[in-house]
């Protein structure tokens, strides 16, 4: 009886949760941690503002909040690195799941980036543990590839250091890109065909 009375009510949280977290990354994004209000986040997820502060309590948390869920959205992808994979599939499934991310969550790499670019007052120990941590991991793992031979010899923490630089320019840096393009915006062909030159270029750069 208490399980089914919980259920619906956990459902919504969740619901009314992620509402506020997607709304909270595009406020974010454009406005900054600085210029961000929590007016302005409930008003993008047509939620009571009183709902913002009964889940995370302050502007503060929802955007520690934010950007945990963008880190850990982040490394999801990377899953799929082991030492038994194929090096050519493995890579090339992080490349193109980098380069979605970019494309459907634009927002989110804004706001890493411009922490980031603050210092990272919020995230600086999640960089030097979580981040760092898996990281190592994953170099490993290139590590062990280069050393069977399966790829060329390549600095496996530089390659993900260039997967990240050159995936979420495009989300990032859209502007630029669309300036020189001489376009309003990226558009799904657009992130294909950069994504295609993208896998290519750094599996050549692997020896694949």
């Amino acid at each position: 009886m208490t399980h089914v009375a919980e259920a619906p009510k956990g459902l919504i949280r969740r619901a009314n949760e992620a509402l506020i977290l997607s709304a909270a990354e595009k406020v974010f994004a454009r406005a900054g941690f600085g210029g961000a209000t929590m007016a302005a986040i409930a008003e993008a997820s047509g939620l009571p503002k009183a709902n913002l502060h009964y889940y995370f309590g302050s502007k503060e948390v929802l955007y520690r909040a934010v950007l945990a869920q963008i880190l850990s959205d982040w490394l999801v992808p990377t899953h799929g690195i082991t030492e038994d994979a194929d090096p050519r599939t493995a890579l090339e499934q992080y490349i193109r799941a980098k380069m979605e991310l970019s494309a459907q969550r634009p927002d989110g790499s804004k706001v890493w980036a411009n922490e980031l670019l603050h210092g990272a007052p919020v995230v600086k120990e999640l960089l030097a543990t979580d981040l760092r941590q898996l990281t190592l991991e994953k170099a490993a793992v290139v590590q062990a590839w280069v050393d069977a031979g399966r790829i060329a010899p390549v600095d496996g923490m530089h390659l993900f250091f260039t997967i990240w630089a050159a995936t979420q320019t495009y989300a990032d840096f859209d502007v630029q890109v669309c300036a020189v393009m001489d376009q309003e915006t990226l558009g799904e062909q657009d992130f294909e065909r950069a994504t295609q030159h993208l896998v290519s270029f750094i599996l050549r750069g692997c020896g694949l």
